[in-house]
């Protein structure tokens, strides 16, 4: 979709010869000086600027109410003006609200919050929950809260403590359009509860998973943080079902490109939190959370260190047990996974080399053909500095590495092989040598 929306311009008739003259004429008829109203000067050039500001308003938003204020800004009457086009925006905003949703506010605020409660309140509890609701962002609580201040002072709502002119309403016109009339969509809140016994229920399916996965992207920032940071803590309680973590792991899967700085942000503090309580469980499940999105890149060195060694340990120890042949391709193809969700930490990196390349040699028996793939894709994604402890393990024997090269004539034509992945542009200067050694 484009997202470039052609605004259309608003074209207003000039103002006759005959409106001007028939101010001056009403206030000579009431005795009293023309000083007392705005200028032709000041009504020309807010009726010039009028259509400017106007253009930004969606055309079925263009209602009475504009209609009206334009009528008072022809006649200079600009605090009557400023009242209409406030009326207009504390209109939309609460059109808003409804858009959210009234249930759904009520969960929010705990407390009921029904049509009498919107109506009943006051136009600045009217914009502090909207700034709640992320329907108006800071900037627009501060300027819309500053044109309340001015329509309770200056319009024609209320006894007046001065006038204005026509720059200062135009001001207070741009302001109550930008931030409350000029975008006609607005978020929709998702209903707390039913959002929570769906992902606890049944396993989703496709559809289901795509409804929930679109209310939560078309519900405000705040509350979908809030709703991602629930699914967290379902997916880490020790008494949730399976089919509920699986629920959790396709919303989040879904959203994860989408997250934002103060999603990442607060799903790091709910995991650290675990630690803190010393919390091994939800710990442990937080760090198979984070795994299966793919967002590891997000816990600190020692948090990756952990689930890469791991993950190394438990392929080496597959390799060594009965049937490895047939129970390595799980293990090496999770381990791909991993190295693909960042670098691997230095800490690791020697245990990881070496794991991948003694399974990619194999034994005295042979290779697990179906794990090979995973085997060589990580090879050929191997940094500089792991290529470097990889060539360095070759030529020694007391590691696991070069113990079977050394000893093993098809573990050594393998290991050729796989060290042609290598451009050997990659290859550190620090082991060229034995890097061209190996290649005769």
């Amino acid at each position: 979709m484009n997202d470039l929306v052609k605004k259309q311009d608003v074209a207003l008739p000039a103002l006759p010869d005959t409106v001007l003259p028939a101010i001056s004429q009403l206030t000579t008829s009431l005795g009293i000086p023309r000083e007392m109203l705005a200028s032709d000067e000041e009504i020309q050039y807010a009726w010039r600027d009028l259509p400017r500001e106007l253009r930004e308003i969606p055309e079925d938003l263009r209602g009475e109410l504009v209609a009206r204020m334009c009528v008072a800004v022809s006649t200079g009457l600009f605090d009557g003006a400023m009242n209409y086009i406030w009326n207009a925006a504390i209109l939309q905003l609460r059109t808003k609200v409804r858009n959210f949703g009234l249930a759904v506010v009520a969960q929010i605020k705990q407390s009921d919050f029904e049509e009498k409660h919107l109506l009943e309140l006051q136009d600045s509890r009217l914009l502090e929950l909207c700034l709640k609701l992320n329907i108006v962002d800071e900037d627009g609580f501060f300027f819309l809260d500053q044109c309340r201040e001015v329509r309770n002072n200056f319009s024609a709502a209320h006894p007046t403590l001065g006038k204005i002119n026509d720059r200062e309403f135009t001001t207070f016109l741009n302001r109550c359009i930008r931030y409350a009339l000029a975008d006609s969509s607005s978020p929709k809140g998702v209903d707390i509860g039913a959002f929570i016994s769906a992902v606890k229920g049944q396993r989703f399916n496709a559809n289901q998973c795509q409804i929930w996965m679109q209310r939560l992207t078309e519900t405000h920032d705040a509350q979908r943080q809030m709703l991602v940071g629930m699914v967290h803590g379902i997916y880490c309680d020790p008494n949730t079902s399976e089919p509920a973590r699986l629920n959790s792991l396709d919303l989040c899967g879904g959203l994860k490109d989408t997250f934002t700085a103060a999603i990442k942000s607060d799903l790091i503090n709910r995991h650290s939190e675990y630690v803190a309580k010393g919390e091994q469980e939800k710990h442990t499940a937080s760090l198979q959370f984070f795994e299966k999105l793919g967002l590891l890149s997000l816990l600190n060195e020692s948090e990756q260190h952990f689930v890469f060694s791991r993950s190394v340990e438990r392929l080496w120890n597959v390799h060594n047990g009965m049937n490895n042949f047939y129970n390595e391709p799980p293990f090496a193809e999770r381990l791909l996974e991993l190295s693909q969700q960042g670098a691997i930490p230095e800490t690791v990196q020697e245990q990881f080399v070496q794991t991948v390349l003694c399974c990619r040699v194999g034994n005295g028996y042979g290779i697990s053909n179906a794990a090979i793939p995973a085997y060589d894709q990580m090879i050929r994604g191997f940094s500089p500095r792991e290529i470097a402890t990889m060539i360095r393990s070759a030529m020694v024997k007391d590691n696991p590495l070069g113990n079977r090269l050394a000893n093993n004539a098809s573990c050594r034509n393998n290991f050729k092989e796989v060290l042609g992945y290598i451009d050997p542009a990659s290859v550190p200067s620090g082991v060229k040598a034995d890097y061209d050694k190996i290649m005769r």
